[in-house]
């Protein structure tokens, strides 16, 4: 879905005007990237969680030549859906 779609359907929803519901969702959005980065989780009601986690370093194999090199620890952005959304997109 695009941000042009999910905003039409706020306005058919809501009947916020469209300025109104971009400004929600700019909003919105630039909350959950504050809280990610100050490093907290953000738990969405009936979807899931987004969360940074650090990936710690790891060796690695490069296919082709075999060569070993460490790739260095990183923070990851981590997904958790809900119990029930996993479930009913295992059905689909």
């Amino acid at each position: 879905m695009l941000t042009k779609e999910l905003i039409g359907q706020v306005v058919n929803t809501t009947k916020l005007t469209k300025k109104n519901a971009e400004q929600l969702l700019a909003t919105t959005t630039a909350i959950m990237r504050e809280n990610l980065l100050a490093g907290k989780a953000v738990q969405l009601q009936g979807i899931g969680s987004l969360e940074m986690k650090e990936r710690k370093a790891r060796t690695i194999v490069h296919p082709r030549t075999g060569e070993r090199s460490i790739a260095p620890s990183k923070n990851q952005l981590v997904f958790k859906p809900v119990g029930n959304l996993k479930d009913e997109l295992k059905k689909i």
